[in-house]
């Protein structure tokens, strides 16, 4: 019972500062009290797996890495002038949140840095038809796959005009993208990769006992065959303060809805109900 009481204990510390749900010794219990008291303790042990990534160490990651680059560029002899930063998808996004804030940590504006919108076929045209050669840099929170930084990265590039190497500063990545990334000649510059022997619930991990991960995975896929694992699969273990990537395990998350499982770290887009039209 102690033990228990202070594994909540750790949790709650770590994670309290996740926005979509506070996590409280109330969260975790009503959590816990769904599964069987056999499963509890490995749930517990699940919950202490988790890479939670808080606002200030997002922060400082993303400034951190700007920095890096920034020094690589300029003794390349490219000048602030010539290095584009790129929003990818719709206004709201983590990427342009990851952007505002490095642009107001690091005074992108005030050194002379360019910006553009992934959408605005125009202005990525034009900005870069000018500029001739020089630098796209993409700005994001975490990518799982990939699937979705390249289809957008994909849709940039052909509006790209010059000669320009490209580059993703990223505060947490899984090693599945970095491949997605390599074939494009993206590089990727993140403090973390998030490889799949972090994951207990991936195919390729050991952490946990062969019995209890087949458990685990069983309870996984008991609230979705299909994306029980997370997002293709991959059981990443990265929690973001703002909202958990879709390549996290249901176990954590819950139903799409929060019924009849709920999450203890559910995603903004989890307390959506079900779209009914959605298996057809």
């Amino acid at each position: 019972m102690l033990l228990d009481s202070w594994a909540s204990f750790l949790a709650v510390r770590k994670l309290r500062d996740y926005r979509p749900q506070p996590v409280t010794f109330a969260s975790i219990d009503e959590w816990l009290k769904q599964f069987d008291k056999a499963d509890r303790k490995h749930l517990r042990l699940l919950l202490k797996h988790v890479v939670f990534v808080s606002e200030s160490e997002t922060r400082r990651r993303l400034v951190n890495q700007n920095k890096v680059l920034f020094e690589r560029l300029a003794r390349d002899g490219l000048q602030p002038k010539n290095i584009v930063y790129v929003q990818i998808d719709e206004a709201g996004s983590s990427s342009a949140l990851m952007l505002n804030t490095l642009k107001e940590a690091e005074l992108l504006e005030r050194r002379g840095c360019r910006f553009a919108d992934s959408k605005d076929i125009y202005g990525l045209n034009e900005t870069t038809n000018k500029l001739g050669e020089g630098a796209i840099v993409y700005v994001d929170d975490f990518v799982g796959t990939g699937d979705q930084f390249c289809r957008a990265r994909d849709f940039v590039i052909q509006h790209i005009v010059g000669t320009f190497s490209e580059f993703l500063i990223v505060p947490s990545i899984c090693e599945e993208a970095i491949y997605q990334l390599g074939k494009r000649g993206v590089e990727s510059l993140s403090e973390h990769v998030h490889g799949k022997g972090e994951r207990p619930l991936h195919p390729n991990c050991t952490r946990f006992h062969a019995s209890i991960k087949r458990r685990l995975v069983d309870l996984c896929l008991a609230i979705s065959p299909k994306w029980g694992l997370g997002y293709e699969g991959i059981a990443s273990m990265v929690v973001l303060y703002r909202n958990a990537p879709n390549g996290v395990p249901l176990l954590l998350r819950g139903s799409l809805g929060q019924a009849p499982f709920k999450g203890v770290l559910p995603r903004i887009q989890d307390f959506l109900p079900p779209n009914p039209r959605a298996a057809e």
